[in-house]
């Protein structure tokens, strides 16, 4: 299965279930996330699992410890302002990438909470992006 009809299996068990999925995310928090593609201007949707800092939703680019950081990370890079699907409810938000030291802390609460982050972080040597979601309104 492609990543992309992957992702597509994933948005549509969120929307049928009120935000809740299974399989290689079940008992994961998961958000959906449109960004604006940053060459073609489209919306593109990609499934993502979060933790909270405050009101706030914490996401990384981690692309499952890739060499490279996923298409996403670049289209919040040349705009900020996206949507945020959480459970039934969809708000807009802006997207701000952290600097150190909030960027360990939050990446330490994500690999707790999930380790399979830790291992992302061995397998590159490229450091992950940790990107804030706060509502824009």
């Amino acid at each position: 299965m492609s990543d992309s009809d992957f992702n597509k299996q994933v948005i549509e068990e969120f929307r049928a279930n009120g935000g809740k999925v299974g399989g290689y995310f079940k008992e994961q928090d998961v958000l959906l996330l449109t960004t604006t593609g940053a060459r073609s201007g489209r919306p593109r949707l990609v499934p993502l699992v979060y933790t909270k800092a405050g009101e706030a939703y914490v996401v990384l680019a981690s692309k499952a410890g890739a060499d490279t950081h996923p298409d996403w990370y670049f289209n919040l890079v040349a705009n900020p302002e996206v949507t945020v699907e959480v459970g039934t409810g969809t708000f807009q938000a802006r997207a701000r990438e952290t600097a150190e030291p909030e960027r360990t802390q939050l990446y330490t609460v994500h690999e707790t909470k999930m380790p399979g982050f830790k291992e992302y972080r061995l397998h590159t040597s490229r450091e992950i992006p940790v990107i804030v979601l706060e509502n824009a309104r």
